[in-house]
């Protein structure tokens, strides 16, 4: 069958491309999407929703030590950037001119980008963000492009192959159909249209994902069958590396194409930029899939497709149909390859998996970032990479800390660079006394336990993923409601006596109060020197941490760090967020021979949601110890 033409017209206020499958409706200049039109549905964007609100870009952003600012972001010229017979490209561009701007306004150009393409069943769209000179600063929390669909059509959705599920409609969301709870987002289904979801507890954050773990979400309607998905066919514009977790669909029905934000991580990945600094950045594309069935048999089928398109899209990436100069092709990239070992001096290994990227740090929001995960022999190959300077990063599942490349690298067009071996040395100071959990960046390992009846998510009953329900903070007053946790090392089991989140103890008066976790543990002898205690923090929310050896007074406090993290992690049901690590030296003369003990304190109180979330812990002894002081409980 022979593909039909492109077509390309004004209407009116609006533009409107069509290829046969697919029919935009964009209104202009401002570049707002207002209809999609597929598969005998005539839009499936919500019509309910103002012009506005179907189809938008928008942004978070601040000026230094600000409030955030929210600005819905449009175009003030529209231009036709490319038409031929197999591609149309459109462009809504709002130029920020630092001469003439007056009051608080955005210091950004803008241009928003759409793509249709001959014979494809969806469309594309990018945006290119530019600072001129002369800017003022100013701080970027969260860009995205937000699809708010056909809420009496679309019900279902999918983000993985076992998260999937009916959601709620937008109206259950409000006062005598839902109950909001202490988390503003979280929200108890008392009357929902669909009765089948009394009960539940929704939440956008429930349905986070990681960016390593993405690539493809989406919702499936009914009557008629289309299935509506976001896809990244690369994650190098997105920021945060591979396990910054990012939201992907919610109750609306909304599907997000989340480019940068601060979810799960806080302001240490806020974008600063300076007064008068330049930048340019292509958000983008990504790409809006559409599929359908006339056989309500095989609406799952529509899921098992937008996956085998997502491998598509990646494999095609980068794309060769943009037409914008900011936009790096694959002939203009290049490559870096080379094999990552790990080198502990008491556990020499190789081949442990590892992602690594030629960047500058998962906190870094301002660049691109390229990232893969070794084979397990340690060989990787970062492909596509932009050229630019950057510098290496990886880690490993089963060790410490991060690998830091001491050389920039330096990627031109064409490039292969070759690193060769690269050995990691995790930190350590002696040999290990004794360790908790596994240090793998989460709190995954740890005792999570079951949700409080009241406020049950059912896609995370039986869940591998069930630390996503609702309200689990308070499940620690529950299983110690009158003294905190005590872990006896050689006898205690993370998985089942280790709470995964260190949060506050409900009291009888409701009041938060400050916990302290006990780690009992016996030595043989103690050797004279410098004892190591590791702290990895998988995440941690507004705490103060505090760590004590033998005796909770001042001369044994050992460590101390005052508000701690930003993340948000325990309120937004996740298991990690930023990671950290702290290094405690420990005097042997606060050791003694038999018992002792460390206490971990989140000193402060009054806060249900603050909290930290332990990847690892590990006390070392010096390293003139011998293998006879070691503890005698394995």
């Amino acid at each position: 069958m022979a593909k039909k033409k492109l077509k390309l017209r004004n209407q009116g206020p609006y533009v409107i491309l069509d290829n046969g499958l697919v029919k935009l409706t964009i209104l202009r200049p401002q570049g707002y999407l207002t209809g999609i039109s597929y598969g005998g549905m005539d839009n499936l964007l919500d019509i309910k929703s103002n012009e506005s609100s179907r189809g938008y870009w928008d942004i978070n952003w601040s000026l230094p030590g600000g409030q955030d600012i929210y600005t819905l972001l449009k175009g003030a010229e529209y231009s036709v950037v490319h038409e031929s017979n197999d591609s149309l490209e459109i462009s809504f561009k709002n130029t920020y001119n630092p001469s003439s701007a007056q009051g608080v306004k955005l210091p950004l150009s803008v241009d928003i980008r759409y793509i249709l393409r001959t014979g494809v069943s969806g469309f594309y769209s990018y945006a290119i963000y530019e600072r001129p000179s002369g800017c003022p600063a100013f701080d970027l929390a969260q860009t995205r492009m937000v699809y708010k669909l056909r809420r009496e059509k679309f019900h279902y959705m999918a983000i993985t192959d076992e998260k999937q599920r009916i959601m709620p409609m937008p109206e259950d969301l409000l006062p005598g159909r839902g109950k909001q709870l202490i988390v503003p987002e979280s929200v108890l289904l008392v009357n929902p249209i669909n009765p089948d979801l009394k009960g539940e507890v929704d939440d956008k954050y429930q349905y986070s994902m990681d960016n390593k773990d993405g690539g493809v979400h989406g919702w499936i309607s009914s009557g008629p069958i289309i299935g509506f998905w976001v896809i990244f066919p690369s994650q190098e514009f997105r920021n945060g590396g591979p396990t910054k977790q990012n939201l992907t669909v919610h109750t609306g029905p909304t599907c997000l194409a989340m480019l940068h934000g601060t979810h799960y991580i806080g302001e240490d990945i806020l974008a600063h930029f300076e007064e008068g600094e330049t930048w340019t950045k292509v958000f983008g594309p990504f790409f809006v899939y559409l599929n359908s069935t006339p056989d309500v048999s095989k609406a799952h089928n529509l899921w098992i497709d937008a996956k085998k398109q997502r491998l598509f899209e990646e494999t095609a990436w980068p794309y060769d149909f943009v037409s914008s100069p900011y936009y790096v092709a694959a002939k203009e990239r290049g490559s870096v390859s080379g094999r990552l070992f790990v080198q502990d001096r008491l556990v020499p290994t190789n081949g442990d998996f590892c992602l690594t990227k030629p960047f500058h740090g998962t906190t870094d929001s301002m660049d691109y970032q390229f990232w893969v995960e070794t084979d397990y022999t340690g060989n990787f190959t970062i492909k596509n990479v932009i050229p630019g300077v950057y510098g290496l990063h990886g880690w490993i599942p089963g060790f410490l800390g991060d690998y830091l490349g001491k050389e920039h690298i330096t990627i031109s067009a064409g490039s292969q660079t070759q690193l060769g071996n690269l050995t990691y040395v995790p930190p350590r100071d002696g040999p290990t006394l004794w360790e908790i959990g596994f240090p793998d960046r989460t709190a995954i390992g740890y005792y999570v336990p079951d949700v409080n009846p009241m406020y049950v998510n059912k896609l995370f009953l039986n869940s591998p993923e069930k630390f996503r329900q609702y309200g689990l903070w308070d499940r620690y007053t529950d299983v110690h409601p009158q003294f905190d946790q005590t872990f006896t090392i050689g006898s205690s089991n993370p998985k089942n006596d280790w709470f995964f989140a260190h949060v506050d103890r409900r009291g009888a008066d409701n009041k938060y109060l400050p916990t302290t976790w006990t780690i009992k543990f016996n030595l043989n002898s103690v050797t004279t020197g410098t004892y190591k205690l590791r702290l990895a923090i998988a995440s941690a929310t507004r705490s103060d941490l505090k760590a004590h050896v033998n005796d909770m007074d001042i001369e044994h406090l050992v460590f101390q760090v005052l508000n701690l993290g930003t993340d948000n992690t325990v309120c937004r049901h996740g298991i990690h967020g930023l990671y950290r690590l702290f290094s405690c030296d420990i005097s042997s003369s606060f050791l003694v021979k038999g018992d002792n003990s460390i206490f971990l304190t989140q000193a402060r109180g009054g806060d249900a949601l603050c909290g930290v979330l332990y990847d690892y812990v590990r006390l070392e002894a010096p390293a003139a110890a011998e293998r006879s002081e070691l503890s005698t409980l394995a």
